[in-house]
């Protein structure tokens, strides 16, 4: 039990260290918010989900990058092949984050002006379940799925290093952006851009 406990916090120490929550900048991995990165083909590569499907709600192929499992915040199991055919927006997000809290409200406007077009899907992490159901209250954005990854299954998938960090994937599931969005500025014109 103390070795659980152990692993989360040494875990959130090293991705404090390496990041810092309290940091301005970010950086688009990209240089080009429409290019998608050179390193993706590790992301790409994770053991596809278990019960074989290969088509998402809307019929199109499940990319590699959409085929795992995950819970939410409220302990539900989530279908990630749903999100297959449609640009997705996955923000990782830390409870205790200034910077997240300060992108709550764009992100949840954006989950709302895309609806039906885009998808958007919080990915909490660094800390308890608890906390992130708290965080999704305090921040009113419980109107988009919040995936609950303690363990940073989902972070280490798609290589993130730091919260308050958007990964933009196109309609085949491919990265065309990641990076911060301070306050979530820059992310409706990214979504849009993918939408039409």
């Amino acid at each position: 039990m103390r070795a659980r406990t152990l692993v989360p916090a040494v875990m959130a120490a090293a991705l404090i260290t390496v990041a810092g929550c309290g940091t301005e900048g970010g950086s688009d991995s990209t240089g080009d918010a429409g290019a998608a990165p050179s390193n993706t083909s590790s992301p790409a590569q994770p053991p596809a989900s278990s019960d074989g499907g290969d088509a998402g709600s809307t019929g199109a192929e499940v990319p590699e990058a959409l085929k795992f499992t995950a819970s939410t915040v409220d302990g539900k199991p989530f279908d990630v092949k749903t999100l297959a055919g449609k640009p997705t927006v996955l923000w990782f997000w830390a409870p205790w984050c200034p910077k997240c809290k300060a992108q709550a409200a764009e992100t949840a406007k954006v989950a709302a002006d895309y609806a039906g077009k885009a998808n958007v899907v919080g990915v909490a992490g660094l800390d308890k379940n608890a906390a992130m159901k708290d965080f999704v209250s305090e921040t009113k954005t419980g109107s988009f799925p919040h995936l609950s990854d303690e363990a940073g299954d989902v972070w280490k998938r798609f290589e993130v290093t730091e919260q308050s960090r958007y990964v933009i994937l196109d309609k085949d599931g491919k990265t065309v952006y990641e990076g911060v969005l301070p306050g979530g500025e820059g992310l409706a014109e990214k979504v849009a851009g993918l939408t039409g």
